[in-house]
């Protein structure tokens, strides 16, 4: 048996480079590499935000399940096709099914108001110089983000998207600015995003996730963790006094009456458009000419 001369070097195949840390996807998906993908939700978004001068957000809030009235309305005629189609056994379940969705017709009047008022905002922000101008933020999916997305897209302004990662894809609205649609996977990174950029916060009708943003953001306020002026809108008070009885915890001392100044209500566009624009005017310290009206919901 021939033992190998410990001086003579070992015959070895090439080694191909090593991926740099950053270019390996395994170590970047990993336990490990958890801070620098929490880290790369905050640059990255900070990057292409400063890159197209976009500084102030006029958040939308509300349900991704609200849907614009042509589609109501087709989705209403095919359940009625399948009743009239269904055997007796399954009409019962059905007409009690048809009966639930036309309740939740008025809704779809959210969209088109949500539409409305975000261009109305953008088309006022337009005229205003660059330094000064807010862009209409959601969440970028569906429902009410959709709508604010296309009310600024059909005046021509830039809106931006804050999409998140979820287990039922959620994919961007066609409405907002390529450059402008970011996909989160961190809640509390998107969060942050919200939170750190919002001049003013409109809330439309919605569910679990909409009260998530709502609650959070009236806490933040509550506690003077925001300490910056923040004009929150909810939009809809009829909806919003049966789901949420505000003068209930305030009787039974859960908040303060002063609490119940961090909000207010609003049921139109233009009632929203009147209470918002006077405060973000004040608040950003913008010069309105003398002598011009507010016109075409510009100042």
């Amino acid at each position: 048996m021939f033992l190998e001369d410990p001086k003579k070097p070992r015959s070895k195949k090439k080694l191909s480079k090593a991926p740099k840390a950053y270019d390996n996807s395994l170590f970047m998906h990993s336990k490990d590499g958890r801070a620098i993908r929490i880290l790369s939700e905050y640059l990255y978004p900070q990057h292409h935000l400063k890159k197209n001068n976009v500084n102030k957000f006029i958040i939308f809030f509300g349900s991704a399940r609200i849907m614009p009235i042509e589609k109501y309305n087709e989705k209403h005629k095919n359940l009625i096709d399948f009743y009239n189609q269904a055997s007796d056994e399954q009409k019962p379940l059905l007409n009690e099914a048809i009966q639930k969705f036309e309740k939740q017709k008025v809704m779809s009047t959210y969209y088109d108001q949500a539409v409305e008022l975000a261009s109305m905002i953008s088309q006022w922000s337009k005229g205003l110089p660059e330094n000064h101008r807010f862009h209409i933020c959601t969440g970028g999916g569906p429902g009410i983000m959709e709508a604010a997305s296309k009310g600024a897209y059909l005046v021509g302004a830039d809106a931006v998207g804050l999409n998140i990662s979820l287990p039922f894809e959620q994919n961007p609205n066609p409405y907002l600015s390529p450059d402008l649609n970011f996909e989160f996977h961190y809640f509390f990174m998107r969060k942050l995003w919200f939170a750190s950029l919002a001049k003013a916060m409109i809330v439309m009708p919605g569910g679990f996730g909409t009260f998530d943003e709502l609650m959070e953001i009236l806490t933040l306020r509550q506690t003077e963790k925001i300490s910056r002026p923040l004009p929150i809108i909810m939009y809809g008070s009829e909806f919003w006094k049966k789901v949420i009885n505000f003068d209930y915890l305030c009787e039974m001392g859960m908040i303060k009456d002063i609490d119940m100044h961090l909000f207010e209500f609003a049921d139109s566009p233009q009632e929203a458009f009147d209470k918002l624009i006077p405060q973000l005017v004040k608040i950003d310290q913008i010069e309105v000419p003398t002598g011009v009206a507010n016109e075409n919901h510009q100042f």
